[in-house]
């Protein structure tokens, strides 16, 4: 299963989505099976356990084994509550398109999506409120007030090197800028990681939410110089030797280098700046199993949730978790995230993703040779 697949959730997905949206008539559809008016924040811990063992099963999107470390989750669900567990793997575009064509007759419970979708499956009214009881342990960046989406894990853009390729071993922007080797963040006309990496330039040169120009400029640079590779930073092209530099959230790049060769393979986060995002978990509205799908989510973000979560090398969201010094290897140290930033305006990055596509394929890519 490809660790690639939430990289192709930026505009083009959310503009089909809301276009799908707007083409869909809710006057049509049918309430969720336990009721539109239910408010599941008023249910008891042990209320939810045991209507959701009476379901018996839960069904995601976008939650593969070999994501985050999933698979230890769904297996302890299933030993821990019998709720049985299958998922179909998909982007996050893909995941509200789901939820908004099934209303009928939904096939899935819960899905994890990029942070800029919640907000998205909220205001297309697709999802269930629920604060699960770590609530307060959430930072408030990381939640929607009333518990239509929050996030498990966070993301922040690494630099992963193939040592192999590259002699001086960059460790911020600046070598990057002064390299003689290619770099490859993907594509930047759909993939959200890509463009958040396009976002954490910006940050390192003086730009923002508002203002990414430091941050194309910086690609446009690489480009004309022949430095910006074309290729995907894939598993299957890191292990090929055919990736230089890469820019990749750092579960993505601790992920890659341990499926290839730890050895052969340096992550780090830039020195002067860097991006941290999170993937967000969505309760299907119209989900046959709501309360497996609630309980799911308070398990995501249990002591045991978050720590199967470091292990395939996720940071976890909650602040006062602690992970066993095992774990907490498995991770890069502290240190390093001392100048990574969540994104300050939530609602101007939304607009300026918009700008992306035409800015990187005017500025950039008329560059790629």
């Amino acid at each position: 299963m490809s660790w690639n697949r939430k990289w192709k959730t930026g505009i083009i997905g959310a503009m089909a989505i809301s276009m799908l949206a707007a083409c869909s008539s809710n006057n049509n559809s049918k309430e969720s099976s336990a009721g539109e008016e239910a408010d599941y924040n008023k249910l008891t811990l042990t209320q939810i356990e045991d209507k959701a063992k009476e379901e018996g099963k839960v069904n995601s999107v976008g939650m593969p084994d070999t994501w985050a470390n999933w698979v230890e989750t769904w297996d302890e669900l299933g030993g821990k509550y019998n709720v049985q567990h299958t998922d179909t793997d998909m982007s996050s575009a893909e995941e509200l398109a789901k939820f908004a064509a099934e209303k009928n007759d939904a096939t899935a419970d819960i899905g994890d999506v990029g942070i800029a979708f919640g907000p998205i499956a909220e205001e297309q009214d697709l999802t269930i409120p629920y604060k699960t009881s770590y609530w307060d342990d959430i930072p408030d960046w990381a939640k929607d007030d009333n518990g239509d989406w929050v996030v498990g894990y966070t993301g922040t853009m690494a630099i992963i090197t193939d040592k192999n390729n590259v002699k001086n071993v960059p460790t911020s922007w600046e070598d990057i800028k002064n390299g003689n080797y290619t770099v490859s963040i993907g594509d930047a006309l759909t993939a959200n990681q890509a463009q958040f990496a396009i976002l954490a330039a910006a940050y390192a040169f003086g730009g923002d939410e508002k203002n990414i120009q430091p941050g194309i400029d910086f690609f446009a640079e690489l480009a004309k110089q022949g430095r910006l590779s074309a290729g995907d930073p894939s598993v299957a092209n890191l292990e090929k030797g055919e990736i230089d530099v890469a820019l990749l959230w750092d579960f993505n790049a601790l992920g890659y280098r341990k499926q290839v060769d730890e050895a052969r393979f340096d992550v780090t986060i830039p020195e002067e700046a860097s991006v941290t995002s999170g993937y967000a978990t969505i309760i299907n509205k119209y989900s046959k199993n709501p309360h497996a799908a609630m309980l799911t989510r308070e398990y995501i973000l249990s002591d045991e949730g978050q720590e199967n979560l470091a292990k395939g090398y996720a940071r976890p969201i909650r602040e006062n978790v602690e992970l066993s010094e095992e774990v907490q290897s498995l991770l890069l140290p502290d240190n390093m995230y001392k100048n990574a930033q969540p994104v300050g305006d939530q609602k101007a990055w939304e607009e300026t993703t918009k700008q992306i596509p035409q800015m990187w394929q005017e500025k950039v890519l008329i560059h790629v040779k």
